[in-house]
């Protein structure tokens, strides 16, 4: 797929400074006027860095009948905030209701959650309720590893007039017990951005990790891949949160995190960079092709092995042969210095590309 056009604003014009990274904080949830404000002042006084205050005021949850936000009240206390500190504020919307609310209340930028972005007829419905007003929209990619359901998701809200549009990159449901709350699976955000190179993009370290262990990892990576900010969850007293207390951290914290970060220039800021990398691209263009060739001499040979094999009424595996294979690969990858991981995954998608191959040619007609 090509690049697609949208007319669409930097951040700059979202109301907030053009300050990089942009950074946004606050609570998962906001539990009281005074959580609230506390958390907010603490946020200005050891984060300068911080633009944006978040609260969740309705929290979609899994199951009923736990904590699901305080609900329209907690709106007042965010307007108590952006008069106190001058934060512009944002909030998660799931349906039309909540962004007329929201709107009424005067929050400055909303976004669309995970669970919502999964459901086109809600993401249509906010949609149109957005429609005639000027508000940045930041649209999270949905919990599921679905491109096209992201997209999808900012088409919408862009068709309804919105040019203040950005992403949120939190991370996707992998169903397993990983390192991960929410696995990252980078190419996505950075095929979207490929997709829509002028989209803002804003990384949530706080839901890929689910833990305060690598916030600083993550959010290092997602500066490293060019993301345009970060959004991670503050409370003044993580351990007590009413929600996700294992993924927030103190303003203290935060502020250690935030100094941590290394700020890599942008590509033809240094001196020699664009003629360095060009140079080097057009190596690897070469490279690419060459492996891309060579896969294609590969899948001419298993295709020749598979009419072999379809002539003496062959199966199409050998378990042995293929344990022996992938034995030898991986050892030989070894020596080359690849990653075990990489290599192990590589390996099985060309050998899935073979099984497909000898698998057309078995189901085949035999030619007359």
């Amino acid at each position: 797929m090509t690049n697609l056009k949208m007319n669409l604003k930097p951040l700059d014009q979202w109301g907030v400074t053009d300050n990089f990274p942009l950074i946004i904080s606050g609570p998962c949830s906001a539990e009281t006027p005074e959580q609230v404000m506390q958390t907010a002042k603490a946020l200005v006084e050891k984060n300068p860095q911080v633009k944006v205050f978040r609260a969740g005021i309705w929290k979609p949850r899994t199951r009923p009948n736990s904590f699901e936000g305080i609900g329209i009240e907690a709106l007042g206390w965010l307007q108590d905030v952006k008069k106190e500190t001058g934060l512009l504020t944002s909030v998660e919307v799931a349906n039309a209701n909540h962004v007329y609310e929201a709107l009424k209340h005067g929050v400055d930028i909303l976004w669309v959650g995970a669970r919502t972005t999964v459901n086109p007829f809600s993401v249509q419905d906010i949609a149109d309720a957005m429609k005639g007003v000027d508000v940045p929209v930041m649209v999270k990619n949905p919990i599921n590893p679905d491109l096209q359901l992201w997209l999808g998701a900012i088409e919408r809200i862009h068709q309804a007039g919105i040019t203040r549009l950005g992403a949120i990159h939190r991370g996707f449901s992998s169903g397993q017990n990983g390192r991960f709350r929410n696995a990252p699976r980078w190419r996505l955000p950075i095929e979207l951005k490929r997709l829509l190179p002028d989209l803002p993009m804003i990384c949530d370290p706080s839901h890929i990790c689910g833990n305060r262990d690598m916030l600083q990892e993550v959010s290092q990576k997602a500066l490293d891949l060019a993301m345009d900010g970060l959004m991670l969850e503050s409370h003044p007293n993580p351990d007590e949160a009413w929600s996700d207390k294992n993924q927030q951290v103190t303003p203290d914290a935060l502020a250690e995190i935030l100094e941590s970060l290394n700020l890599r220039k942008p590509e033809g800021d240094a001196i020699g960079t664009v003629d360095f990398l060009s140079l080097h691209r057009d190596e690897i263009d070469l490279i690419d092709m060459e492996i891309l060739d060579t896969i294609a001499r590969r899948a001419k040979v298993v295709k020749k092995i598979a009419e072999h094999k379809k002539e003496h009424k062959m199966t199409i595996l050998q378990v042995n042969r293929w344990d022996e294979l992938l034995k030898d690969r991986l050892a030989m990858a070894k020596k080359l210095g690849l990653d075990d991981k990489f290599s192990k995954e590589l390996y099985q998608q060309i050998h899935l590309m073979s099984i497909r191959i000898q698998t057309a040619v078995m189901n085949a007609e035999k030619e007359t």
